[in-house]
């Protein structure tokens, strides 16, 4: 950052008294601009246990399968935004099971906050985002060409978690690639 985005002056970065770690400061109007991690709301939806995901028609991951997810916008809940971006990316209409996963993304400032849902109706079809989508049994879905790894370890648990028909929400971290 290198302007005051309240009153275009440069900024400067310093620790704020009472804080410990460096934030971008006005000199001027003196705002203190914190950045944090951004959130992102996702879902993964069934239909008749097959499970609806989207092959990404945007970088990053061009070309390769996720579930319907995306970063959440000002003004709304987490379920609202899982269920728009199942709208966006797969034109499907879903109802919220329930929560199921937060995983913690700290190397890239993200959260992930993943829902279960069932498709209403059991439409969908590619949304602007998406080159195409699809429902998947467990043995069909393409898992090496899975987006990413949040999805590849959301998608095995929910698949363990169905045998037993028992989803308890849990918290995880996913590390950086090397």
């Amino acid at each position: 950052m290198n302007f005051c985005s309240h009153c275009g002056s440069a900024v400067d970065l310093q620790i704020p008294e009472g804080d410990h770690l460096p934030r971008h400061i006005c000199g001027d109007c003196g705002v203190i601009h914190y950045q944090n991690p951004k959130m992102v709301a996702g879902c993964i939806p069934e239909w008749q246990g097959r499970i609806l995901l989207c092959r990404r028609a945007i970088k990053p991951r061009y070309g390769l399968w996720t579930i319907p997810a995306g970063f959440m916008e000002n003004g709304e809940t987490l379920e609202q935004a899982a269920k728009r971006e199942t709208d966006e990316e797969a034109c499907a209409k879903v109802e919220i099971a329930g929560l199921y996963a937060l995983y913690n993304l700290p190397h890239v400032n993200q959260v992930y906050v993943i829902f279960r849902g069932q498709l209403v109706d059991g439409s969908f079809a590619p949304g602007l985002e998406s080159l195409e989508t699809e429902l998947f049994e467990k043995s069909e879905i393409p898992w090496h060409e899975i987006a990413f790894p949040v999805v590849t370890r959301a998608l095995e648990r929910y698949f363990d978690d169905r045998l037993g028909q028992k989803y308890t929400p849990f918290i995880d971290t996913i590390a950086p690639r090397h």
